[in-house]
């Protein structure tokens, strides 16, 4: 049974309880990079810039810039891409997939699928869309996998540091009741919600990423947070 201060946010409306919870949770996925500074972006695209600093001067490459020299053989400007897009997208993989292993082979195949394919990044400016969009069919075809072993999601241990036994003790117990409810989730209205309500994308974003109409993705965001809702009322009576 939840504890009283879980049972709170219960009362609030599940996408003014759950976004902050899911996005405050780091991917846990770890990959080398350069000394370039990444800044974090609002949205999967238009992305973000690396800084270099040159004298005294600083020179922001974008994407396209990026993508260009990838091109023409500069390995190391893919690595600064890696670099800006690997928390993002490991965090959306970690809650489609729900199992951390499987969601680093999810995003480490995306990276590589990407990068192989890099020719056929028909605007390079939109760079992060394209990725985005690999890395939400990886995570289909992983995440059918990882279900059948029916794994628990990630937790993240150091959220907790610093707080109290009996803090940490409901938090812990949050973090399981809102995964559990993840997990019980159909594919399809987990992504949906996730990609909405989570990565903070418009409808005709998630509908370019995952090939499904507008009306049809806002039926399965509605019903993800009504089942979230009535999964997270059963876990309180548990």
């Amino acid at each position: 049974m939840l504890a009283t201060a879980n049972k709170a946010k219960l009362s609030l409306d599940i996408v003014t309880v759950l976004p902050g919870e899911l996005r405050g949770r780091r991917s846990c996925i770890e990959y080398p990079c350069g000394a370039e500074r990444r800044h974090s972006c609002k949205r999967a695209y238009p992305c973000d810039v690396t800084t270099y600093t040159m004298g005294i001067d600083r020179v922001e490459s974008s994407d396209a810039e990026l993508v260009r020299r990838v091109r023409t053989g500069d390995i190391g400007a893919y690595g600064v891409l890696v670099s800006r897009y690997r928390d993002r997208l490991g965090r959306y993989a970690i809650h489609m997939i729900g199992d951390r292993e499987d969601a680093e082979e999810a995003l480490q195949d995306s990276f590589v699928r990407a990068y192989r394919s890099l020719a056929r990044c028909d605007d390079p400016a939109r760079f992060g869309a394209w990725l985005y969009g690999i890395l939400v069919n990886r995570c289909r075809t992983t995440g059918a996998r990882a279900a059948r072993r029916r794994r628990m999601f990630v937790r993240d241990a150091d959220a907790m540091h610093g707080a109290t036994h009996a803090d940490q003790s409901e938090r812990l117990e949050w973090t399981d009741a809102v995964d559990r409810a993840l997990a019980r989730l159909a594919p399809q209205y987990r992504e949906a919600f996730l990609l909405k309500h989570v990565e903070d994308l418009e409808y005709d974003e998630i509908a370019e990423l995952t090939g499904a109409g507008v009306s049809a993705l806002k039926m399965r965001v509605k019903r993800a947070r009504e089942q979230l809702q009535r999964y997270l009322r059963e876990a309180e009576h548990v």
